[in-house]
C-alpha cells in the first residue's frame, strides 16, 4: 500500500516538474519583453507547485498517521470503554499534520 501511494505520488510529482518545464520552454520562444513576464510567471509556478507539494505530503502523511492511530484506538476501545478519552486527542494530533501542511502551502502562496 505504501509503495502504491509512493509511486503515485512521484508520478504527480514528475507529471508537474514537466508541465512546469514545457511551459517554461515554451516561454523561452517569445520576445524580450514577454521573456521578463515568462521569469515572473516560471517562479509564480514554481509557487504553486511547492505549495501543492506542501499540502499533498501532508495530508497523505496525516491519512497514514489517522489510520493507524485510529486503528490502534478503536482496538483499545473494544477491549477498554474508558480508553477512547484517552485515545481521541492522539488522533486530534495526527489530523492536526493536514493543518500545518495548509499553512504551510497557504503562507508560500500568498508571501
Amino acid at each position: 500500500m505504501n509503495r502504491k501511494i509512493f509511486f503515485f505520488s512521484l508520478l504527480l510529482f514528475v507529471a508537474g516538474a514537466f508541465m512546469t518545464f514545457a511551459q517554461e520552454a515554451e516561454n523561452q520562444t517569445s520576445e524580450t519583453a514577454v521573456e521578463a513576464q515568462a521569469e515572473s510567471t516560471s517562479s509564480s509556478q514554481l509557487k504553486y507547485v511547492a505549495a501543492a507539494l506542501a499540502v499533498g505530503l501532508a495530508c497523505i502523511a496525516g491519512g497514514i498517521a489517522v489510520g493507524k492511530i485510529g486503528a490502534a484506538a478503536m482496538g483499545a476501545m473494544s477491549e477498554n470503554a474508558e480508553l477512547s478519552g484517552k485515545a481521541l486527542p492522539f488522533v486530534g494530533l495526527a489530523e492536526g499534520i493536514c493543518l500545518w501542511g495548509f499553512l504551510v502551502g497557504l503562507l508560500i502562496i500568498v508571501l
